[in-house]
């Protein structure tokens, strides 16, 4: 089977799965959660019975003396925004699901951008993409449609980066420099930032242009270091090969602390922010985890 042949059988397989959990699933959970982020404007009435009184536009109300109420129209379209890190760390996998081969970070962010991206247009939304390392290294623009959102798939499956490391900073300075409008983005990393530069001030300036989702990847050797022995490892990002003796208690309490570390400073990036942020771990079903965000959202939005 040649390249092109097998690329093709892995676009189909993921459209069919992907698209099936975004028709059943997902579309109307999407269109929910992010729905309040593409009102706009559209005129002033008086109050009735039921409406919802945070609308009130009281300068209004107190120029007629009745209560009147702003009213607000559904855009017809939003713009989904697909940051992806496509380093060296996300090419890493110890943990299955039963029955199945482990999958690397990269191969379940493939399938959540394409969950994202079916939902995307089933809602009419444009879908972009802006693959990263400590580059920017690709950018695809905002389209509708089923061929544009397969493109993506097949990037995201047979996409060689040039770069190794992983600089968010610059991803997201991209972005606010590329896209004007309001947009919904979401960011799929393992966060095992290498840049010199931290990205809470570039998390901050997209946040306050745009809707902001933090999709963070992980797998269980990474957070608990398995007793293997002494073993040669090389970090996928800088090249640097060391050895690592797994049967040191010591080596193995300092290697989960450095992780659990790393994700509280994650956490507290996303949350001063205001940006949201859930973790998936490799070997469990990311279909959970995204029906709880959009469910967490949902809820925040009637509040």
């Amino acid at each position: 089977m040649d390249k092109t042949t097998e690329i093709l059988k892995k676009v189909r397989r993921i459209e069919l799965k992907t698209r099936g959990l975004s028709n059943q699933l997902f579309s109307g959970s999407y269109h929910s959660a992010f729905k309040g982020r593409g009102m706009s404007f559209s005129e002033v009435r008086e109050y009735q019975y039921g409406d919802d009184v945070r609308n009130i536009d009281w300068n209004v109300t107190a120029r007629f003396g009745d209560p009147y109420i702003k009213v607000f129209e559904e855009e017809r379209e939003l713009t989904v925004m697909l940051l992806i890190d496509v380093s060296g760390s996300t090419l890493f996998g110890t943990q299955a699901h039963p029955g199945l081969d482990a999958q690397f970070k990269s191969e379940v962010m493939t399938e959540i951008c394409a969950v994202l991206s079916f939902s995307a247009i089933n809602n009419n939304d444009k879908v972009g993409v802006i693959f990263f390392t400590d580059k920017v290294e690709m950018f695809i623009p905002p389209k509708k449609g089923k061929n544009h959102i397969l493109r993506i798939i097949r990037e995201l499956i047979d996409f060689q980066p040039v770069g190794k490391g992983s600089d968010l900073t610059e991803a997201l300075r991209y972005l606010t420099n590329m896209l004007k409008k309001r947009s919904i983005v979401f960011i799929l990393s393992d966060f095992m930032h290498t840049g010199e530069r931290p990205y809470k001030d570039a998390l901050s300036i997209a946040k306050r242009r745009h809707d902001v989702v933090g999709v963070h990847l992980y797998d269980d050797a990474e957070k608990d270091l398995p007793n293997i022995g002494l073993v040669r490892v090389k970090d996928a990002e800088s090249g640097r090969v060391s050895w690592l003796d797994t049967a040191s208690k010591k080596t193995r309490v300092a290697y989960k602390a450095w992780f659990l570390e790393n994700l509280a400073r994650t956490k507290d990036m996303f949350l001063r922010s205001g940006a949201d942020l859930i973790s998936v771990n490799t070997k469990d079903s990311y279909v959970k985890a995204l029906m709880n965000l959009f469910k967490m959202r949902e809820k925040r939005m009637a509040e």
